[in-house]
């Protein structure tokens, strides 16, 4: 095994893996993410309030996770591509019916459609690099794959928001429709089955597999954890661009400039945490990404009309600290499961995400006000509620790496043959 400090590639197979993967991720956090920036543009073409926009972003967090709970019991059942291809397919028709959608009860359905089947893609993706690369590495995968957050703001959130001013706000999901059909295809053709666990021999059903999934103790404390790791997201980004305009001056047009450098910044840190998070801790990399992301939360949710330029410096910096959080905190998750639980341990974790991010998001609807077009109000209430969970969140990931260094050092349990990683010569 290579030392974790030590240079190191991947097999060329798993280099596939990672970029296939980080795709596929791009066109499901855009899918989600691009109803940020077209929270304000919806709210007023559709005429709806900020509390019925709140279900529409929390209407496809809590058909993923009911989703994800219902497949749970199931995703060690079957090859890991044939699980990615069919609820692939299922995300992509969903997101044409978004497309098509001629006014706010029609969104809110296919929001519904498209979770159900985009909320267990991501569990998949994450059991697939649980199966493929060793714990020690997952942090730089994982620095790869979540870089599909910030590819989303340079490609993907500039592009659709010059498509949905030119074009109206379907056009957006236009977008991600064909570049999504071009990545099943890739999938479809060139990925090999994932279908090793299948060999571990288990007598439980779907149910009794769901079933001790969940009693497990370890389990039980890592999917607490993702709770709180989901408020933050769940609860700021869904009005952030609706407080870019209306309380901090932003036009529309600068919000492709404000999302693009972000992006930029994250895209090139991304890596950077990950290989980090492998040589100093994932802990460690998870509290630091945390504490900066608290301060600047305390400072930017108290803004009032501010320069681009500084709304830019300060939206880098907690993208910064988020992606630490990201990207060390699922890593450190992947340890948890054993080799015959990672499917269902996943689809239960991106359930209970997706679930407590929809009430997140729910409630900061009910928390945010905004009288007659004007500036939202009480939008400092959510930064105070955040900083909260991620200060508790610390406490939480603090058990969660205990427990995958008690594992380490135990006894290992059944695992799966896994590539060799190569030392650079």
């Amino acid at each position: 095994m290579p030392n974790s400090r030590s240079q190191s590639v991947f097999t060329h197979y798993q280099v596939f893996i990672v970029a296939v993967l980080s795709f596929l991720q791009f066109t499901i956090v855009l899918d989600f993410m691009v109803l940020s920036p077209l929270g304000a543009l919806l709210m007023e073409q559709l005429s709806i309030a900020p509390g019925q926009f709140g279900w529409v972003v929390s209407a496809y967090a809590f058909s993923a996770g009911a989703s994800g709970l219902l497949t749970a019991g199931f995703a060690d059942k079957f090859d890991r591509k044939k699980l990615l291809l069919f609820f692939y397919t299922g995300f992509m028709l969903g997101t044409i019916f978004c497309a098509v959608a001629p006014d706010y009860h029609y969104l809110l359905i296919a929001r519904i459609v498209t979770g159900i089947f985009g909320g267990v893609i991501g569990s998949v993706s994450f059991a697939i690099i649980t199966d493929l690369f060793k714990l020690e590495v997952r942090g730089r995968v994982m620095g790869f794959v979540q870089m599909s957050f910030a590819a989303s703001q340079v490609l993907g959130l500039p592009i659709g928001l010059v498509l949905a001013n030119a074009y109206g706000w379907h056009a957006p999901f236009w977008m991600i429709s064909f570049v999504g059909i071009g990545v099943g295809a890739v999938i479809a053709f060139y990925m090999k089955p994932i279908d090793e666990h299948l060999k571990i021999k288990s007598d439980r059903n779907a149910f009794q597999h769901l079933t001790k999934t969940i009693s497990k103790s370890n389990y039980l404390r890592a999917f607490l954890t993702t709770t709180l790791l989901a408020t933050g997201g769940f609860m700021l980004m869904p009005f952030g661009s609706a407080f870019s305009i209306h309380n901090l001056g932003l036009t529309m047009e600068q919000l492709p400039v404000l999302y693009g450098v972000t992006g930029v910044f994250s895209i090139a840190f991304g890596p950077l945490i990950g290989k980090l998070s492998d040589q100093l801790g994932k802990f460690k990399v998870f509290a630091a990404g945390s504490l900066i992301s608290i301060i600047i939360v305390s400072i930017y949710t108290q803004f009032g009309i501010t320069p681009l330029w500084i709304v830019i410096s300060m939206s880098v910096i907690m993208f910064v600290g988020i992606s630490s959080r990201m990207i060390s905190g699922s890593a450190l998750m992947s340890g948890i499961p054993d080799a015959q639980d990672r499917g269902a341990f996943m689809s239960i974790n991106s359930s209970v995400q997706q679930i407590s991010g929809g009430i997140a998001a729910a409630i900061a609807g009910m928390i945010v006000i905004q009288v007659d077009n004007g500036p939202l109000q009480r939008y400092d209430v959510l930064g105070y509620v955040v900083m909260c969970t991620m200060l508790i969140s610390i406490g939480m990931m603090y058990y969660i790496n205990k427990d995958v260094e008690k594992q380490k050092n135990e006894a290992p349990n059944i695992t799966l043959p896994q590539p060799v990683v190569v030392k650079t010569v």
